[in-house]
Formats: C-alpha cells, structure tokens, sequence
C-alpha cells in the first residue's frame, strides 16, 4: 500500500477536507496523561492518507483540529480511545465528540482471544504485519521517517478494522452494549485525569 503521509507543524491546515469518518491517533512521552506531554496527532480520512500534526508543546494552540475533534458530525475511529481522549483533554482542552474505539470493540466481539492490540487487528483484518519497534520511541523530538511511517500504520487500517468489528458485533447482538460502553468512556477520561485509575466497582 502506498501511504500519502503529511507531516504539519502546530496544526492543520485551513483548507483540509477529511470527511465524515476519520481515523485518529495520538503520540505521548509516556501514558500518565498529567506527566507525559501530547506530541503528535496524526488523522487519517480512510484513503491511504495520513496527516501528522507536530504540536507546539509551549502553547498547544491547534485551533483546525480542534474544530474537528469537537465535531459531533464527525466520527473519529480511535484505537483505545480512553489514552488519547485524556491526553487530548489535559493538553488541547478539546472534548472530543462521536467516538468510536476499536479495542473496546474487539474486547466485546473477539473473546476467543485475549490479544486486542491494534498490531493484531491489523494482521486479522487486512492481513498485513506491521511493525512496532517504534511504539516506546521518543516523539518529543524531530521525527525519522520510520517513525512517520509507524504513525501512519496506526490511523490508516482503522477505518476497515472498525467496519469488521462492528459486524461481529451486530451478529453476536452486541452492539447495544459497545454503545453503552462508549456512554461511559467520557466519564472513564475524567477518572483517569482525576488520579482514580483502579476500578472503581472492585470491592
């Protein structure tokens, strides 16, 4: 597959039109959303494109992607969306809107197995093994292609992974309840930024 892969400094641009679904990820120094800082937003609309936003970590001003993270005509197709949802909250202060998250829904549909990792997905799915020998790299800097081009591997294949999880879903009559898990994902964000990271319906 050939991947169109932009690389934008602090924002996107004004006139970029990404569609109605998108694919969306995030880049961090760690995954302690108050310690590690947001470094990288990357999108992608679905057709082998995928925009990596540079974020100026001084000012976090990204007023384009904002607009359309808070869209609520937009669906963005996260993978583990609880991680960048509170990331993007803490440092662009943006309530991300209609979001959808491929690791909850393998969790629900795929419970033959216990790998949920998007590495696997992707295997199942588009039958392609990526690499993630990037994943623990460091984002804060200036960025090699390999490390681009891991960015991209994690927006471009979600859009057909979410539409083959969604079907398992609706055949095992699931749907419903990744619906009401998505509900609560939103108040999940605000524990996890409020320091209540266990769950709190442990005994």
């Amino acid at each position: 597959m050939n991947i169109d892969i932009k690389l934008h400094k602090n924002d996107l641009p004004d006139d970029l039109k990404l569609g109605n679904v998108i694919a969306v990820d995030g880049e961090f120094m760690g995954l302690n959303a108050r310690r590690d800082p947001l470094c990288l937003i990357q999108v992608s609309s679905g057709n082998s494109d995928a925009h990596i936003i540079q974020l100026d970590r001084k000012i976090y001003n990204a007023p384009n992607l904002v607009k359309i993270l808070e869209d609520e005509n937009i669906k963005k197709i996260f993978h583990f969306a609880r991680s960048d949802l509170a990331h993007i909250k803490y440092y662009l202060k943006a309530d991300v809107q209609n979001v959808e998250c491929t690791k909850i829904q393998s969790k629900l549909a795929r419970t033959f197995s216990d790998s949920h990792s998007l590495k696997t997905l992707i295997k199942e799915f588009a039958n392609i093994d990526i690499s993630k020998q990037f994943q623990t790299s460091d984002f804060g800097g200036e960025l090699s292609q390999s490390q681009l081009k891991y960015c991209a591997n994690d927006v471009i294949y979600l859009h057909k992974i979410h539409q083959e999880l969604n079907k398992i879903l609706k055949r095992e009559n699931r749907i419903d309840l990744y619906n009401d898990c998505l509900k609560f994902l939103h108040t999940r964000v605000e524990l996890d930024l409020a320091m209540f990271r266990d769950d709190i319906w442990s005994h």
